[in-house]
């Protein structure tokens, strides 16, 4: 490491680091070199690091003319990664980084004087170079003309940020950035969007528009349409008025959104041509939303709907009163609220209690609050007895109303008789309890009712001294009734061979053990009585086999049902819901015991696994204890 920043240094001679090929971070900044010549770097073939900030001095107007950096100058540097060439004043950079072959990181940050029109030619000298990240900034430029990074197809990072762009985005201006993540476009004259304005970009991942006086949001479709990939969205700062309920449709993986000074109002209010525009629907991910100054002073009920992850909402400096008591319904991720300086005077559980469950941050100041029991004791009586962090709260949380609280800090409010409701309380809770165990009930019945009806017979036929079926020897010809639809048929006589490997097992196939000329439910009825088991081999295709639905399944199902019997077996082939099981079959998996519910495996060396679980299934008792 080299520092010679700071030195007042006007020239550095050819070869002069010529003995330096182990240099690696080298420091030139606050320097006054008038220029380097294609052989002022020769031998620096190591250097990673290059801070030339600042390092340039200002020339006469004789010298104006010529180059600072004459062409090539870089050329040795062949392992160079990180360049600063920030706050100097170069003419322009034609071949200048040619030759840096390992290049990631520019920055240009105030470094030309006459750079207005980036072209297709302006970068040529970086072709060559992994350039990942381009610092523009404050350098005036004015337009970006189509196809200017092309030859950067390996950025990840371009920051244009505080110039004087005023131009109409088409989308050709980003042609060639295919590796593009960050965007900054932040602080310049104007951005006029299109349909196509990022269309071929659709890598973006960070997008900073702020203070740009965006126009012609409201196309359709939107110009963030095809930013699928977008997590951080800065649209500030640009009076925003007209938006679609589309503008950010698509976006599903959005994380933070900045809408803050713009002119949102009327979007939301529900008198707007059409009714409130819901601008944020869809955006399930989406965990910061600034809405600051916008001077909103409505906020549809269902405005948040969509943001169940939300963790931070910024509604300050709005004109906001009364909020709908379930705005806040389904923020029970949320951490930070801030509501300072807007009109509100209530601060009510119904509104308020689903967003405070989980808050870290809270910032309400400046709010005109009304100390009546009706619209204060709530919130007071959280305050006591939260751990949330609330700034300034004995001195910006002040009661406006009534007169005689006028001025007082909100948590001196006496809420003592505001606890005459405790019986009402009471009532609501017992109420409420009684309407729970009603809906247990009532659920327990709906999910588990074969359950209980099953058992429930065992236990009466116990009670009345029937004797069950099973305790008799038991005299079946099969081991067990395969029940398949016709399309699963291959399957079942590919494995049915496991009869070969154990000579106890016997299964009813009705291709091969139906008697010629019987009639076929005839056949079915006999053949599930003489088989100790029942296999149901579940697939889509049983689900729709009309014959195996509506009188093979029922009639195995009741026969189990009758005689008290567990004595059904189900292989899944493939994965099947239980409601669509339950819809098709009227059957459910937890009307099974787990030994008797298998999956066939999808990894052959598995099968054996598989074979040695049917056989637990199908030597396990038939009586249900």
């Amino acid at each position: 490491m080299l520092d010679l920043s700071h030195n007042s240094l006007s020239v550095i001679g050819n070869d002069s680091f010529a003995w330096l090929p182990h240099l690696k971070y080298f420091f030139l900044e606050y320097n006054n070199i008038e220029r380097l010549s294609s052989r002022s770097l020769y031998g620096l073939s190591n250097v990673k690091y290059l801070n030339l900030r600042r390092s340039f001095t200002k020339q006469s107007i004789s010298l104006a003319s010529l180059p600072k950096i004459e062409d090539f100058s870089f050329q040795w540097l062949k392992s160079l990664e990180y360049l600063n060439m920030e706050d100097n004043n170069f003419p322009g950079i034609k071949n200048t980084f040619t030759g840096l072959i390992k290049l990631k990181s520019l920055s240009l940050s105030n470094s030309f004087s006459s750079l207005r029109t980036l072209t297709n030619e302006t970068f040529i000298s970086l072709a060559d170079s992994p350039l990942l990240i381009l610092n523009l900034t404050k350098n005036k430029i004015s337009k970006i003309e189509s196809g200017a990074f092309s030859w950067l197809g390996h950025l990840k990072v371009l920051d244009l940020g505080l110039n004087e762009i005023g131009q109409e985005l088409t989308g050709q201006e980003w042609r060639g950035l295919k590796n593009i993540v960050e965007v900054y476009l932040s602080y310049n004259r104007y951005l006029e969007l299109t349909t196509d304005s990022f269309a071929l970009v659709p890598s973006l991942q960070q997008l900073m528009l702020r203070r740009v006086a965006l126009r012609n949001m409201d196309c359709s479709p939107s110009p963030f349409h095809p930013l699928f990939n977008l997590t951080i969205l800065d649209l500030s700062n640009n009076n925003i008025a007209n938006i679609n309920d589309e503008l950010l449709k698509g976006l599903e993986k959005l994380q933070i959104l900045d809408l803050q000074h713009n002119n949102l109002a009327r979007l939301w209010k529900h008198a707007n041509p059409g009714g409130p525009v819901q601008f944020l629907k869809g955006l399930s991910h989406l965990h910061i939303l600034n809405l600051e100054s916008n001077g909103f002073d409505e906020i549809p009920a269902d405005a948040f709907r969509d943001l169940s992850e939300l963790k931070s909402i910024d509604l300050g400096l709005n004109n906001l009163n009364i909020l709908p008591p379930s705005v806040f319904d389904n923020q029970v991720s949320l951490k930070s609220l801030s509501l300072q300086k807007n009109l509100i005077t209530s601060v009510k559980k119904t509104v308020f209690g689903p967003a405070f469950q989980k808050l870290s941050n809270l910032d309400m100041r400046f709010n005109p609050f009304d100390c009546t029991c009706e619209s204060i004791a709530w919130f007071v009586s959280w305050i006591n007895s939260t751990h949330t962090n609330i700034s300034e709260l004995s001195s910006h949380y002040l009661c406006n109303t009534p007169p005689q609280y006028h001025g007082l800090p909100v948590i001196l409010f006496d809420t003592s008789p505001c606890k005459d409701s405790a019986p009402f309380e009471l009532f609501f809770m017992i109420t409420a309890s009684m309407l729970l165990i009603f809906i247990f009930i009532i659920l327990l019945i709906h999910f588990e009712g074969w359950r209980i009806s099953f058992y429930w017979n065992v236990s009466v036929h116990r009670v009345l001294g029937f004797k069950e079926i099973d305790k008799q020897p038991e005299q079946f010809e099969y081991a067990a009734y395969i029940i398949h639809a016709y399309k699963d048929r291959d399957w079942v006589w590919e494995h049915a061979p496991m009869e070969e490997k154990d000579e106890t097992l016997r299964f009813c196939l009705e291709e091969r053990d139906f008697e010629a000329g019987a009639l076929e439910l005839e056949a079915i009825v006999n053949s599930i009585k003489r088989s100790r088991k029942i296999i149901f081999v579940i697939t889509q295709h049983l689900l729709k086999d009309p014959l195996c639905k509506r009188f093979k399944v029922h009639h195995a199902v009741q026969q189990a049902i009758e005689q008290n019997l567990d004595s059904i077996i189900l292989i899944f082939l493939e994965e099947i819901p239980d409601y669509k099981l339950n819809h098709a079959l009227c059957l459910r998996r937890g009307m099974f015991k787990s030994h008797c519910i298998l999956n066939w495996p999808v990894q052959k060396e598995r099968i054996n696994a598989f074979h040695h679980k049917l056989q637990v299934a199908l030597g396990s008792r038939n009586s249900v204890h």
